[in-house]
C-alpha cells in the first residue's frame, strides 16, 4: 500500500517532521510520503489560509491518483477535506476527524491541544461538525505565560490543565507540527496521548 500524506501548507520542515513520523509508524508495513502544498501558505491558522491552499492540494491529488492508494491531509483543521474526497475515488483521511474519533473511544472525555489561542474557535466548529461534543472535555492552548518555555513544556503543561482541570482522560495533539511528542507526554500523564498524523494513518493503512 501506497499513501500520500498531503501536508496542506508550504513549511519544509513540519513536512519532513510528518514524513519521520510516517516512516517511524509504518514499520514497512505500507508507503508513505509527505508533500507539501504547492502555493500555500507558511501555516494555516485561518479560514483563509485553508482556502489559498486549496489549489495546491487539487494539484497534488490530481497528479498523483495513479500512483498511490490513499490520501492523508495532514492538519488537524481537516482543510478542504470534503474537496479532496470529492475529486478522487480513492480514501482520503482527515487527521483531525481520524484523531478525534478515536480519542472518543478511548476515553470518556478528551480534550485537543492548539498551538495558539486563535485557532481554538475553529476547532470548536470542528468538533460540532463532527457530532463529538459530548465527548470533548476541553480545547486548550499555552497561555501567554508560557512563551519562554520550550515547544514540549508548553503542551505538556498545557496538557496537564486538561487532565487535572477538565477531567479529559485522552490528549489529541490538534496540529501536524506536533508530531512526535505524543509518547513523551503520554509518558508523564500515564493517558493515552494521539498525534494526528500516526492516527490518520492507521485509518487510511486499514481501508
Amino acid at each position: 500500500m501506497k499513501i500520500l500524506i498531503i501536508n496542506p501548507n508550504s513549511d519544509l520542515e513540519m513536512t519532513l517532521s510528518i514524513q519521520k513520523t510516517a516512516e517511524n509508524f509504518s514499520k514497512g508495513n505500507f508507503e508513505a510520503t509527505c508533500f507539501p502544498t504547492p502555493g500555500a501558505p507558511k501555516f494555516i491558522e485561518t479560514y483563509e489560509d485553508q482556502k489559498k491552499a486549496a489549489p495546491g492540494m487539487i494539484k497534488l491529488v490530481k497528479e498523483n491518483q495513479a500512483q498511490y492508494d490513499s490520501f492523508v491531509v495532514a492538519c488537524h483543521c481537516d482543510p478542504n477535506l470534503e474537496m479532496i474526497k470529492g475529486i478522487t475515488k480513492k480514501p482520503v483521511v482527515g487527521i483531525g476527524e481520524a484523531s478525534m474519533k478515536i480519542a472518543s473511544m478511548l476515553g470518556q472525555r478528551f480534550s485537543v491541544i492548539q498551538t495558539s489561542e486563535f485557532s481554538i474557535s475553529i476547532k470548536e466548529n470542528l468538533v460540532k461538525k463532527y457530532r463529538l461534543e459530548d465527548s470533548l472535555a476541553s480545547i486548550r492552548a499555552p497561555k501567554k505565560e508560557m512563551e519562554n518555555m520550550s515547544e514540549y513544556q508548553k503542551y505538556l503543561q498545557t496538557a496537564r490543565a486538561a487532565v487535572e482541570e477538565d477531567g479529559a482522560d485522552v490528549i489529541v495533539l490538534g496540529c501536524a507540527g506536533m508530531t512526535g511528542l505524543n509518547r513523551k507526554i503520554k509518558k508523564e500523564l500515564g493517558i493515552p496521548v494521539l498525534d494526528g498524523v500516526e492516527c490518520g494513518l492507521s485509518v487510511a493503512a486499514s481501508t
